[in-house]
């Protein structure tokens, strides 16, 4: 199986038009696509109207889609009635323009939490909207840059997948068909990030040609979702609004579930980076790898707990090594569900910018932490690998320091 990256993000899927509009705060992004489609939503016990509408509306249709549409500025989220009435008229609204049918069109929202939508607005972006559905490259663009609240770049991924690629041989190179399946997305997220789904908000919208039915994609998408967006943290916030959607088009080639479950995790796991890195005020994005674990709850417990740790992210941005190791080291003893934990065999190591790794904690000493050691949180880029040293499982998560400018932002 081969796996290349390609430009177009969602309109680099065979069936799939996008477009979008941002006016001042507020935008309007319309993806066409019909498909076999499943979800991940929020766990936040107060779901916005949009998430409830979409679970419905998934639920009626039979578990297809034939168009998304989005809009940012307005999280239409503790609206009531009025609120699903406006997420209902969304749908109706695209049902008309397109000709589809409205149990088919998903809505999703982002923005502030208790104000009611502009319909009047959204139905005039709309207007423009839909009459610049694309299949090009800049529609998967336009749509991305729609969905932005606070983010400071678009966020979108395609690859191709080739599962049919001969092995290299004796009488001459590889062999590929023209049986490749493509997985796109685009996603926005920049504050409140710490989505934790059945699978500031995060959205992400993902289209495949990949021909596969439901239970596949559902089973593909719990676990892309639990490998990487629900492993990334921003300030441990959950939004009202955290919504995921995969849908499949089956214009592609034929692909087995392992082999798309992979390459869904490419894409899933460079939009959680993406996001991390694009974390609100942030100046350094962190991987962390919590290795030795006795399980994979107790290691994905720990790392979201170091990278939620407003302690350990205020220390990174101060770049006091000395002060995030002691924090660290909090965060992980904070974790009273873990099953097991034993500060005595507990390593903690640093790498910035791919730069010698630095062993800072070496079974449950501190090592030398002064003189060059000091510069290890000076780049841009941090990596940190906490060893438990009491079992064999491994996670990988993904976050941001806590800077002054994250304040500065959400008091505005």
């Amino acid at each position: 199986m081969k796996i290349e990256t390609v430009q177009g993000g969602i309109c680099a899927v065979k069936g799939v038009r996008a477009y979008g509009l941002k006016e001042g705060n507020k935008g309007l992004t319309l993806i066409e696509g019909n498909g076999i489609a499943v979800g991940a939503f929020t766990l936040n016990r107060i779901k916005a109207a949009p998430i409830l509408f979409t679970e419905q509306q998934l639920e009626n249709s039979g578990g297809i889609l034939s168009a998304i549409i989005a809009n940012s500025g307005c999280a239409n989220s503790f609206t009531g009635d009025e609120g699903m009435k406006n997420a209902e008229k969304m749908a109706e609204l695209v049902s008309g323009s397109l000709g589809v049918r409205k149990e088919e069109v998903a809505v999703a929202s982002t923005g502030h939490i208790g104000k009611q939508l502009d319909m009047a607005l959204i139905e005039r972006q709309l207007g423009v909207v839909a009459k610049g559905l694309t299949a090009e490259e800049a529609g998967s663009t336009a749509a991305a840059k729609a969905i932005m609240t606070t983010d400071t770049f678009l966020k979108e991924c395609a690859i191709r997948i080739n599962p049919h690629e001969a092995a290299k041989t004796e009488s001459g190179p590889k062999q590929q068909t023209d049986a490749t399946v493509v997985i796109g997305g685009i996603a926005k997220g920049s504050g409140m990030i710490f989505p934790q789904m059945n699978t500031a908000t995060m959205l992400c919208f993902i289209y495949t040609d990949a021909n596969l039915d439901a239970e596949a994609l559902s089973s593909s998408l719990k676990d892309a979702v639990d490998n990487s967006f629900n492993m990334v943290v921003v300030d441990g916030d959950m939004s009202t609004n955290d919504l995921v959607l995969l849908v499949s088009t089956g214009k592609g080639g034929e692909i087995s579930e392992p082999e798309f479950k992979t390459g869904l995790n490419v894409v899933c796991t460079e939009l959680a980076k993406q996001m991390a890195r694009d974390g609100e005020g942030a100046t350094k994005l962190i991987e962390l790898r919590v290795k030795g674990a006795a399980s994979v709850d107790d290691a994905r417990e720990i790392a979201r707990a170091i990278l939620r740790s407003p302690l350990v992210k205020s220390a990174i941005f101060g770049e006091r090594l000395d002060l995030t190791c002691g924090r660290i080291i909090a965060a992980v003893g904070s974790c009273t569900t873990a099953d097991v934990v034993d500060p005595h065999v507990i390593s903690i190591s640093f790498k910035s910018n791919n730069e010698t790794v630095f062993l800072a904690v070496d079974r449950g000493v501190f090592t030398d932490l002064s003189g060059p050691a000091k510069d290890i949180l000076n780049g841009k880029e941090l990596f940190i690998e906490v060893d438990m040293g009491v079992g064999e499982v491994e996670t990988t998560a993904w976050g941001c320091d806590l800077t002054y400018d994250y304040v500065k932002i959400n008091v505005a």
